[in-house]
């Protein structure tokens, strides 16, 4: 009777734990099924903390209850690709010169810096199949300076078994994207970049829709009627804002740092919620968070 009664809530407990499912497929389901949510993505994962697109970086973020990552891809010179943001070694590690001009096995010789190049530290470059791994399960993850490596990106999604995870992005032409990788975004959450205050960004959102995207990532310099007039006709197709909040050319000036170093979240942050946004990319997640769980925005269903 004991042994029946160990086996019962052993089973009950593995129950639980699948029916709960994994932080990032309830992630996901509120990226593409709840139009209040507001997903936090954070640029280059927590690099205040770590190296920028550094493996703690991420771990950070997932610690700090980030809905999303994001990362940028380079290629090393026999075809493995590494997370950086600079095609150069310089700025981000203690190497020097082009990526693409050395192998792997140098570019693992290398350690990441801080910050500003401070201080040079014990954290490796890491590789995408690496990144993906440590998110398996726990974060999305957004693709950043991938697009002319979508095909091995998709490999190695699809070896980690963390395709569904992912949200990979371009600034590309839906033309040229259909033309190029027809097959990777249709089992693949793809996003369109926009420059929503550009001359021709009403043509380029009505082309961009037809690929039926979750989110476009708007870029604005600056907010006027015509980019208010973008805004509502993504939101009216049914299609998620994503606003980059890092710098102010991004976001016409409703910044991070205005938010924190202003002490003005409401100017910033809460302008581009106002804004009908419901994906912001910051380089302060963690106030971010703090802020929209005080307004009951950051809550997964």
């Amino acid at each position: 009777m004991k042994k029946t009664l160990s086996l019962f809530i052993l089973l009950m407990v593995v129950c639980t734990i699948q029916a709960g499912g994994d932080l990032a497929s309830k992630l996901r389901e509120n990226l593409l099924h709840n139009p209040k949510y507001v997903t936090v993505v954070a640029h280059r994962g927590d690099w205040r903390g770590a190296p920028e697109n550094s493996l703690q970086a991420f771990q950070n973020s997932i610690d700090m209850g980030v809905d999303m990552i994001e990362l940028d891809l380079q290629r090393t010179k026999d075809g493995v690709l590494i997370i950086m943001h600079d095609g150069t070694l310089d700025r981000c590690s203690n190497g020097k010169g082009k990526i693409n001009d050395h192998t792997y096995a140098e570019i693992q010789k290398l350690f990441l810096k801080t910050q500003h190049a401070a201080t040079i530290t014990r954290h490796k470059i890491p590789t995408l199949e690496e990144a993906l791994l440590l998110c398996k399960g726990k974060i999305l993850i957004n693709i950043d300076k991938g697009y002319n490596y979508f095909k091995e990106v998709y490999e190695i999604m699809e070896r980690t078994g963390t395709t569904s995870q992912v949200i990979i992005k371009s600034g590309n032409t839906p033309e040229k994207v259909l033309q190029e990788n027809a097959d990777v975004i249709k089992n693949t959450i793809y996003m369109p970049i926009i420059s929503v205050d550009s001359p021709n960004a009403k043509e380029q959102i009505e082309a961009n829709l037809a690929l039926k995207p979750v989110a476009i990532e708007c870029c604005f310099k600056t907010y006027n009627a015509d980019v208010e007039a973008r805004f509502k006709q993504i939101l009216d197709a049914g299609v998620k804002v994503w606003v980059n909040s890092i710098w102010g050319s991004l976001c016409a000036y409703h910044d991070d740092d205005r938010a924190v170093e202003m002490n003005e979240p409401d100017e910033a942050w809460g302008w581009i919620l106002k804004r009908g946004t419901t994906l912001i990319q910051t380089d302060r997640p963690a106030e971010l968070i703090k802020y929209l769980k005080k307004k009951k925005m950051h809550k997964l269903k």
